[in-house]
């Protein structure tokens, strides 16, 4: 039983799913985790960087082209997000809570583009959960779909060179770094993971004093 578990766990390791997948996993799971409502616990920031440093040995492309293919399914990832938003407005709301779909999560992107408004689907990019439920929330609150897709575009673009080059560039100039994958994974798991910790206690923050004042 364990032996049939251990290689599932597995893949939500970066490197694991490079080495398991190829490019055919690594451009699914950055479509699922910028599309689907589901996919907000997969390792895009970390299996990006790491995409970076084994670019070359591990799929033997050029980084290019490897980019190319990334903001493209980052692209298509969010639009189908969007389009999700558009269909279940209603069925979002009155969903009832699991493991996978959270109300916080909605508020969290809610709070996020109202504080920086259309260069949210930019900044976003780069903090989980945020990513995956902001253009959800655009296609519920049915932002023009011209509007979302050019800052769509731009924030997938953006996201992909910073977290691919910064590996690929790094992994050059250092390339003993190879060795170390699983500490490099455990820090940026750790950055990215802050704002969403500081977010999730203002909005808990937010809601006891909303209690208190009706109270």
């Amino acid at each position: 039983m364990i032996s049939a578990i251990l290689p599932f766990v597995d893949l939500f390791n970066p490197e694991a799913i490079i080495r398991f997948g190829g490019v055919a996993l690594l451009l699914f799971i950055i479509f699922a985790e910028t599309g689907l409502f589901f996919g907000f616990f997969l390792p895009g920031d970390s299996l990006l960087f790491i995409a970076g440093i084994l670019c070359e040995s591990q799929f033997e492309m050029s980084i290019w082209l490897l980019i190319v293919m990334l903001v493209v399914v980052a692209t298509a990832g969010t639009t189908v997000g969007y389009g999700f938003g558009r269909w279940s407005q209603q069925y979002l709301k009155n969903r009832r809570e699991n493991f996978f779909y959270k109300k916080r999560y909605l508020d969290m992107a809610q709070e996020f583009y109202q504080k920086y408004g259309m260069m949210a689907f930019v900044l976003g990019r780069f903090l989980p959960v945020v990513r995956t439920f902001v253009p959800i929330l655009a296609g519920m609150v049915r932002i023009a779909f011209g509007k979302f897709f050019f800052f769509n575009f731009v924030g997938a673009a953006v996201w992909i060179v910073v977290m691919v080059l910064a590996g690929h560039l790094l992994g050059k100039r250092f390339p003993a770094i190879i060795d170390h994958l699983e500490l490099i994974v455990a820090g940026m798991i750790l950055i990215t993971t802050i704002p969403l910790v500081v977010s999730w206690l203002r909005q808990r923050n937010m809601a006891e004093k909303r209690n208190s004042d009706q109270n």
